[in-house]
């Protein structure tokens, strides 16, 4: 298990290494950019996963949080200086902000079954919005508004070492605590919740908990993302980015955390390779239906998803090919 792990953190470390050596053997300004969505998304796919993967948790109303995330660094940007001090005090605030929303939310919502709190956060989530839209004095509404990035930002490639020193923080701070004696009672929650509050749990305070750590980080993704935009409109907190959110942590692996990251890669490389091609064949200027495509095969073939299915076979083939010792049955 220990060598197993080892060699884990190696792969992952070598991956780190690629992605930070990166940009000085190339100098695609395309290629930066779509890494640092890459990034970003996979923290907000990794956030989902904490809801959906470990603890059982459907929602439809995610965007909400990424959403206060982005404005609020949005408009401290607009509105203050824009520096590197109120660039990580914005990030500070809106993640406080998705804290108190999400405990409360989840407090009041969390009591029911997931059908019902799954159509709960979606309408917490159009509250929200029609707020965005009417607020027009701080959104400007669907029109959305540019503001300016610190100046540490003007050169894209800082921007592109920031988020992924982000993603690692966050992939490493996540892995602890879903590896916690904390985290092996989501997954309980998620496996029989009736049986683990009969072992004395109290599974509303976990889920409530998980709740506002999934806020949280999707908050500072939704920063980064405004940060990277240097602009934000209503978009920010439609259905779309939590449906991305979804697919993102399905085709990557529920439950895994390097699943997401694997799912955000596939989707936005998908996205661009395919918007790219109407470019040239004016079929893929539907590509949205052929991206549908992609995912019903991804279902197919990977029904854990891409992680998920890859560890189920390699895991099939070490038992097949382990020899059988004394006392163990073949």
């Amino acid at each position: 298990m220990k060598n197993k792990f080892h060699w884990n953190n190696l792969f992952l470390a070598i991956i780190v290494v690629v992605l930070a050596v990166f940009p000085f053997v190339s100098d695609s300004r395309t290629w930066t950019i779509l890494l640092t969505q890459i990034f970003i998304f996979s923290i907000l796919a990794m956030s989902y996963d904490i809801l959906l993967g470990y603890t059982g948790i459907v929602s439809f109303g995610h965007a909400m949080f990424f959403g206060m995330g982005a404005y609020t660094t949005a408009v401290m940007l607009k509105r203050m200086e824009p520096t590197i001090g109120v660039f990580i005090l914005s990030i500070v605030c809106g993640m406080l902000l998705a804290a108190l929303i999400s405990f409360f939310i989840g407090l009041l919502t969390l009591r029911l079954k997931s059908h019902f709190f799954a159509m709960l956060t979606l309408a917490v989530s159009g509250l929200f919005l029609v707020l965005a839209e009417k607020w027009r004095t701080v959104t400007h509404g669907n029109d959305g508004f540019t503001f300016k990035a610190p100046e540490f930002f003007k050169d894209r490639m800082m921007f592109y070492f920031v988020t992924l020193i982000c993603l690692v923080l966050v992939y490493l701070l996540l892995r602890r605590f879903v590896n916690s004696p904390f985290g092996r009672v989501l997954v309980a929650v998620r496996e029989n919740e009736q049986r683990t509050r009969s072992l004395g749990f109290n599974t509303l305070h976990y889920k409530v908990i998980a709740s506002v750590v999934a806020g949280v980080i999707a908050s500072l993704a939704g920063s980064l993302y405004a940060v990277s935009l240097r602009f934000v409109n209503t978009s920010v907190l439609t259905m779309d980015i939590t449906l991305d959110a979804l697919l993102m942590t399905i085709i990557g692996g529920v439950g895994t955390l390097i699943g997401p990251i694997v799912g955000a890669g596939v989707i936005e490389l998908t996205q661009h390779y395919l918007s790219g091609l109407a470019k040239d064949y004016p079929i893929f200027e539907r590509w949205i239906i052929f991206f549908g495509i992609v995912y019903i095969l991804a279902v197919i073939f990977f029904p854990r998803g891409i992680v998920g299915t890859v560890r189920e076979k390699l895991w099939k083939r070490k038992t097949k090919t382990r020899p059988v010792g004394k006392g163990e049955v073949s």
